[in-house]
């Protein structure tokens, strides 16, 4: 009952509270906001050891733990082209690929136990080592994270692990338009072969070998080019006797300077399109070279972008979302890098058929930021909604520690954290202005667009002439494939020739329509084998279906000219375009459409020789047909297709395919392999066993029809 008295009590006095503010204030902007207190940024200590190595230390003591940093001067801007990737397989398998004296899981066992943490990484212009533990077991990770720093391993078989996520990354670059848009607008802004651009490719990463990551530790990873800052609960004293110990007998590495990264001063002006007709959204973004933060106009700039497109309040989000309601997303500022130029970028999603009412709606706020000075309540509020703000940027000594260490790393002024709100503060209208016509210039855009041309509201070249920009992925070489010669070709005709006839000849082969066939698999998987029971369905020459059912549920890939979706449970989307790219590719290395497309002209064939499969001595077929390539290896007393062999690019990547074939039955007079094995990569990947196969069955056409959305309730 006291309980139920007292919650009776502050509910009156809320209430009480609430008229009294009402009675005193009709209007929330008559409120009166107290000026910002002082903010006082705790200073690092830091000390120089004599072999150059830098530390920043600040004490905390809040709670028992200790991190630690190390950052050293080289980044993925320092890669060669042709080893583009080499950064992100550097600062993964540093620490996953162990040490000289222990495994990488030796080290997540070791960690795990004392639920800490070293990690590695390497970013665009830095590369480093953290640690993260409890202050107790400090000294012991302590000795890791050296070990870690000074003595990695690099093992192949990590680097292969890594090899692959880096190549998954590759084949799915093209699914999300974000990344798209974010990625080719960086090489619209800084030229395609600027370090500040570049991007991994399936031949670059297959260039990077072992030797080449002790290469680069060797030449990179010294104490004169290292800098540690250590932030916890220790006494700095004592901190620093220990780092003395464990680093300062490591001797000085090589003196050099590292080359400036190229990059574009002006980028092309004009329109650029992606064209992506699996989207109903249009995604804009619009480029050109900004500017560095030690620029004398740094705050009077950050206003700008505050009043541009910092945030509910700016002009981009209050005109072309709130108002006009052109966008789902807008943002833009002038982008203000450390050491190099960043970039000035305006973006936006929206409709697809709203794109040139937003395109027109950028480019007159764009026009306005620079023709139309702030009003004084724009200022105000750009300037208090920062300053507000900065505060919880550098909440912890940890957030300070690593700003100095950053403005240390760039050869900023070690005061330049606490000139930031005088600087805000002294930005007025006139400042804002000059800083506007400065730094945004809207006649050296470079506008990047991507959607589905057909939905937009009018052309994108009703703006201007616009370049096509092509986002395919360059694939990986194939394997050598022998020279073809009149001799080749007519002897590959002969002996496929062989293979027709044991699908029951060149007019049944030519009459069949469809296939469908069901098969119960095996698949290879990391936690174990996997049973699934697969559904195939194909229209001849360009639908086909699979339906598969596991133990998790059923999943329905469709790949049709009408378009490709994937169906798991109740959701459907659509399918990215490299998977049903590659669907349709394997409808294409099926003997039946290659021997429908040969004798209608589509494909070429040669003989590449003989190879021994079992007992047989096999003739060797390099067919394409219609951008998809696949080995056949043909029994030549029958005609039978013992192997093929092919490569494809799924989530992972480039795979290398081998496929047996055996049980031969005779379907309405062809011969058809009810088994096959499947090795990727020389991998044993999963097998299949069919249990029912029909040519000319009637497969239905609406299989292929993407299902309506779920009725709204």
């Amino acid at each position: 009952m006291r309980h139920g008295l007292v919650r009776s009590a502050l509910f009156a006095t809320a209430l009480l509270s609430g008229s009294t503010l009402q009675a005193q204030v009709e209007d929330w902007k008559q409120i009166e906001k107290p000026p910002l207190n002082p903010f006082t940024i705790p200073q690092p200590a830091k000390l120089v050891l004599s072999n150059g190595l830098t530390v920043f230390l600040i004490e905390d003591h809040e709670l028992p733990l200790i991190s630690l940093t190390a950052q050293v001067r080289t980044g993925e801007r320092d890669v060669p082209a042709d080893k583009a990737g080499l950064g992100d397989l550097f600062g993964e398998v540093w620490r996953t690929g162990g040490t000289t004296t222990k495994t990488g899981d030796q080290l997540d066992d070791l960690l795990e136990a004392k639920a800490a943490e070293v990690e590695t990484w390497m970013d665009q212009d830095s590369a480093g080592v953290t640690l993260n533990c409890l202050k107790e077991d400090f000294n012991t990770v302590l000795a890791i994270f050296a070990e870690v720093l000074r003595e990695p391993a690099f093992a192949e078989d990590k680097i292969q692990v890594a090899k692959s996520q880096l190549t998954t990354g590759i084949a799915r670059r093209n699914d999300d338009p974000g990344e798209i848009v974010e990625r080719e607008a960086t090489k619209l802004g800084y030229g395609a072969d600027s370090p500040y651009a570049r991007v991994p490719e399936y031949s670059t990463v297959a260039a990077i070998t072992r030797d080449d990551l002790i290469a680069w530790h060797k030449k990179y990873v010294h104490p004169n080019r290292m800098q540690i800052g250590v932030a916890g609960d220790f006494d700095s004293k004592r901190m620093i006797d220990s780092l003395k110990k464990t680093f300062g007998s490591i001797p000085k590495g090589p003196i050099f300077t590292d080359p400036a990264p190229a990059f574009s001063k002006h980028p092309k002006v004009g329109y650029y399109f992606v064209e992506k007709k699996d989207v109903n959204q249009a995604s804009v973004q619009m480029v050109h070279i900004g500017t560095t933060r030690d620029n004398p106009d740094f705050y009077a700039i950050e206003v700008v972008n505050e009043i541009f497109g910092g945030g509910w309040a700016s002009r981009l989000f209050s005109n072309v979302r709130s108002k006009k309601g052109l966008a789902y997303h807008v943002s833009g500022g002038v982008g203000t890098a450390y050491d190099h130029p960043g970039l000035f970028s305006v973006s936006v999603q929206t409709k697809s058929q709203s794109l040139g009412a937003a395109l027109d709606s950028l480019f007159a706020e764009i026009d306005s930021i620079v023709a139309t000075p702030p009003t004084t309540d724009e200022l105000k509020r750009a300037k208090e909604s920062i300053l507000n703000s900065f505060v919880f940027r550098f909440d912890s000594k940890a957030k300070v520690l690593r700003q100095q260490m950053t403005y240390a790393f760039y050869g900023y002024p070690a005061d330049f954290l606490t000139r930031y709100r005088a600087g805000i503060e002294r930005v007025t209208i006139e400042d804002v202005a000059r800083a506007a016509g400065s730094y945004i210039h809207r006649d050296q855009l470079a506008v990047l667009v991507l959607g589905n041309p057909g939905d937009f509201d009018r052309p994108l070249s009703t703006f201007g002439p616009v370049t096509a920009v092509d986002i395919t992925i360059p694939q990986p070489e194939s394997p050598k494939k022998a020279a073809a010669t009149g001799d080749s070709l007519a002897l590959g005709k002969t002996v496929f020739a062989k293979v027709v006839e044991s699908l029951g000849g060149a007019e049944k082969v030519a009459g069949i329509k469809d296939i469908s066939y069901k098969a119960a698999v095996r698949i290879k998987t990391p936690m174990g084998q996997m049973e699934a029971k697969l559904a195939i369905a194909m229209i001849l020459p360009d639908s086909v279906r699979q339906d598969v059912e596991m133990p998790m549920g059923k999943m329905v890939m469709v790949r049709s000219p009408s378009g490709s979706f994937m169906t798991f449970g109740p959701e459907t989307q659509d399918m990215p375009e490299s998977e049903a790219a590659e669907m349709a590719k394997e409808m294409k290395r099926s003997p039946i459409a290659i021997a429908q497309a040969i004798a209608g002209g589509k494909a070429t064939i040669n003989h590449a020789g003989t190879e021994k499969i079992g007992d047989v001595s096999a003739e060797i077929l390099d067919i394409t047909n219609d951008g998809s390539e696949v080995r056949l290896f043909v029994d030549p007393t029958n005609g039978r297709i013992l192997r093929s062999a092919y490569r494809s690019v799924g989530e992972k990547g480039p795979v290398d395919n081998v496929v047996d074939y055996s049980d031969w039955r005779d379907i309405g007079g062809a011969s058809i392999a009810f088994a096959e094995s499947v090795k990727e990569n020389g991998e044993e990947s999963q097998s299949a066993k069919i249990e029912e196969y029909k040519l000319n069955a009637g497969v239905d056409p609406k299989l292929f029809e993407k299902p309506a959305p779920p009725a709204q309730q």
